[in-house]
C-alpha cells in the first residue's frame, strides 16, 4: 500500500490534489496531512506500509539565482488517537549564496501541539544529510507540527488590538507587500525622544524569533512600571513587526513573492516593483531622517543555528568605521549584562555585502546589525528555544537598550 497526498496554499485559494490514493484492505492510522491555514508549509507526503511518512517540503527560489531555500514546516496531522507516527523531513539541500548549505539536522527538536498554541519540543536526528526524523504521539484525532514555535499574521493583529489605544504607541501604515498586505510600522515612545531605535523582524518568514522579541519589547515598555516609564524618556523605538507578510501566510522559508532576499540589495536603492517591502521601509527611513528623527541603532532580527551579532564591516571611512565598532562593542556588552545573550558577534572579521546591516550603515550612517536569535539552543538559558525565552529576552532588550544609550 502507498498512500500520497500534495497540499499547499497558493494566495487565498487551497489547492489539494489528490487528497490520498489507498491500496489495500486497512487504511492504517495516518487519514490526511492538513495545510488549509495560515503560515502552513507547502508539501506533499507518502507512506509506504508500516513505514515512515516521508513529507518533502516546496522550496521557494530566489531570483536571477541559483539560491534556494528549505527550512520551514508547520502542518497539520489528522491519524488515530493513540497512534505513533514517524514522519521523515526534507529535502534540505538548500543553497545559500551561490553555494550549497550545511545539512539541516542540526536543528535537534521540533515542536508539537494538540490546539496549535501550546508547544512542546520533540527530539529529531538525521536520516541523510538532506533529511531529518521525528516520532510524534497522537494524544487526540489531530497534532500540529513546527520547526519553531509559529508566529503568524493572526498573531500580530491581536498585538495590534492590544496595544493600539495605549497612548505611547502610534501605527502607521507605510506600504504594501506584492500581494497588497498592509505593512505597518509602530511606533513607541515620544516623538522627540533623545534616542531613537529602528527594529525590524521577518524578512525571512520562517524565522519567528524577532516577533516574540517584539512582544516581550513592548509588553515591558508599555508595563506602566518606573523603570518603563524611565526608559521611555531615554528612547523611543519603531518596529516594522512582519517585513515579509506573503511569505508567513504562505509558509515559505525566505524570499518574498518576487524571488528577492529582504536581507539583500541594500547597498542600493530598492526596487519598488520586485521587493516593494523594502521599498517602503526605505522611504519611511528617508522622510524619518529628513524630519531629523534619524535612528541611532538598528536591529534586524533573524534566526540561525549560531545566535551571534553580524556586525559586517563595509568599506567606510576609517573613523566612521572604527566608531561603529566601538558603538556595537558597546551594544555587546550592553547585551550580554542585561539580557540571557552569550553567543557573542562576528564583529572582526565579518562582510555581508547587500545586508540591511551594511546597507543602512553606508548608506544612511546608522549603526545597524542582524541579530540572529539561535533557532537551535539558547546557551544563555541551557534550553531548547521557546516563545517565552525569546520574550523573555524582548523583556530585557528593554533595560539593555536603555544603558546603551548611556
Amino acid at each position: 500500500m502507498i498512500r500520497t497526498g500534495f497540499s499547499f496554499v497558493a494566495g487565498f485559494v487551497l489547492v489539494v490534489s489528490p487528497i490520498a490514493y489507498v491500496w489495500g484492505d486497512e487504511p492504517g492510522p495516518l487519514r490526511f496531512i492538513d495545510t488549509a491555514f495560515e503560515h502552513a508549509s507547502p508539501l506533499w507526503w507518502e507512506q509506504d506500509d508500516g513505514g515512515p511518512i516521508r513529507i518533502h517540503l516546496m522550496y521557494d527560489q530566489e531570483r536571477s539565482s541559483p539560491n534556494r531555500a528549505n527550512g520551514h514546516w508547520l502542518f497539520r496531522i489528522e491519524a488515530e488517537p493513540g497512534a505513533e507516527l514517524t514522519l521523515d523531513l526534507g529535502p534540505f539541500a538548500n543553497v545559500w549564496n551561490h553555494r550549497p548549505s550545511g545539512p539541516i539536522p542540526e536543528a535537534k527538536v521540533a515542536f508539537v501541539s494538540n490546539d496549535g498554541r501550546s508547544w512542546e519540543p520533540v527530539p529529531t536526528e538525521p536520516t541523510d544529510p538532506h533529511r531529518l526524523k521525528l516520532t510524534v504521539q497522537m494524544q487526540s484525532d489531530s497534532l500540529y507540527v513546527a520547526r519553531l514555535e509559529p508566529y503568524g499574521i493572526d498573531d500580530l493583529e491581536r498585538l495590534k488590538a492590544r496595544i493600539a489605544d495605549h497612548p505611547s504607541i502610534r501605527i502607521d501604515s507605510i506600504g504594501w507587500t506584492v500581494q497588497r498586505r498592509e505593512l505597518e510600522m509602530i511606533r513607541v515612545g515620544r516623538l522627540d525622544a533623545p534616542h531613537r531605535v529602528l527594529i525590524r523582524a521577518r524578512a525571512h518568514p520562517w524565522e519567528p524569533g524577532g516577533n516574540w522579541v517584539i512582544e516581550g519589547l513592548l509588553e515591558r515598555l508599555l508595563s506602566g512600571e518606573p523603570s518603563a516609564k524611565r526608559y521611555l524618556e531615554r528612547y523611543a523605538v519603531d518596529i516594522m513587526p512582519m517585513a515579509n507578510k506573503d511569505g508567513v501566510a504562505r509558509g515559505m522559508t525566505r524570499f518574498n513573492l518576487r524571488g528577492r532576499d529582504l536581507n539583500r540589495n541594500w547597498d542600493q536603492p530598492a526596487d519598488g516593483e520586485l521587493a516593494p517591502e523594502n521599498a517602503a521601509l526605505e522611504r519611511w527611513l528617508e522622510a524619518e531622517i529628513a524630519a531629523g528623527r534619524r535612528p541611532e541603532l538598528m536591529l534586524d532580527f533573524h534566526n540561525d543555528a549560531h545566535g551571534r551579532l553580524h556586525i559586517s564591516r563595509p568599506d567606510l571611512d576609517p573613523k566612521a568605521m572604527a566608531a561603529y565598532l566601538d558603538r556595537m562593542e558597546h551594544l555587546e556588552q550592553v547585551l550580554r549584562a542585561h539580557t540571557w545573550f552569550t553567543e557573542g558577534s562576528t564583529r572582526s572579521t565579518f562582510r555581508n555585502p547587500g545586508s540591511i546591516g551594511e546597507g543602512l550603515l553606508a548608506r544612511y550612517g546608522i549603526a545597524a546589525v542582524v541579530y540572529e536569535l539561535n533557532a537551535n539552543w539558547i546557551a544563555g538559558l541551557e534550553d531548547y528555544p521557546r516563545s517565552e525565552h525569546w520574550t523573555k529576552f524582548g523583556h530585557q532588550l528593554a533595560t539593555a537598550l536603555y544603558h546603551y544609550f548611556d
